[in-house]
């Protein structure tokens, strides 16, 4: 049985385990560790089966810069499950989760860099779709965003910049 709960710093040296595994390298791991520390306030998920951490999710604040506003939204990165356990369906808890608490406590813009494949199922539509574009070089459909209360980007647009730590990855 799978459960989803927050991130423990007993769990740091697992969490870095299972994004190296993921991952195939440690620019991932690395990038969880120094957002942990420098990132005045993130959400970080585990999941686990028998105590053991197999998956991970992480949330960390961006910003959003227009030539009328900056505004804050959050950025979904890394998200890891062991190869082993890949495929079952984790991966999917772990976002609806660390969606639902995004929510919970007031986030409703959410932007990730991933898959085009696999986050439509849980909202998310390309991000220039409403007007949002990546700081980074990057395929159009592989930037997407998510509105966690409907309307949250209505008048908004502009630049997303992530946290410096995403510059070493």
């Amino acid at each position: 049985m799978i459960s989803i709960r927050p991130e423990r710093k007993d769990d740091y040296p697992a969490v870095r385990r299972v994004v190296e595994l993921a991952f195939e390298q440690p620019n991932e791991a690395d990038l969880v560790d120094a957002l942990r520390e420098n990132v005045a306030s993130y959400i970080s998920l585990v999941a686990t089966s028998s105590d053991d951490v197999v998956g991970h999710i992480f949330f960390s604040p961006v910003t959003i810069e227009s030539a009328e506003e900056t505004f804050t939204a959050t950025g979904l990165a890394p998200m890891a499950v062991l190869p082993t356990h890949q495929n079952q369906g984790i991966g999917s808890m772990l976002v609806r989760e660390g969606l639902a608490e995004c929510r919970r406590l007031g986030h409703y813009i959410v932007v990730v860099l991933g898959h085009p494949n696999y986050y439509p199922r849980f909202g998310f539509a390309p991000a220039s779709s409403k007007g949002l574009r990546s700081e980074y070089d990057v395929p159009d459909e592989v930037f997407m965003v998510t509105e966690l209360e409907p309307g949250a980007l209505n008048g908004r647009s502009g630049l997303v910049k992530y946290n410096a730590e995403f510059g070493k990855v």
